[in-house]
């Protein structure tokens, strides 16, 4: 099987967006999701890997500042 059919079969990772869209001045993250500005940015264009990278330290995020 190809590469590219590989891709095509991997299922999509759910963006962690709840509709809470403000940025925190203090932590630099989104009140909601808790993802920074690049990490929002690129999300549309990270790999697999790289959103599941992301998803990975948002509870530790999630921590009272």
């Amino acid at each position: 099987m190809s590469s590219a059919s590989l891709l095509r079969q991997q299922p999509e990772v759910a963006s962690p967006c709840v509709n809470i869209c403000r940025m925190d001045a203090a932590s630099g993250y989104c009140e909601g999701c808790r993802r920074n500005l690049d990490e929002i940015a690129s999300w549309s264009a990270y790999t697999a890997a790289e959103k599941h990278a992301v998803l990975a330290q948002l509870p530790a995020r999630k921590e009272p500042l």
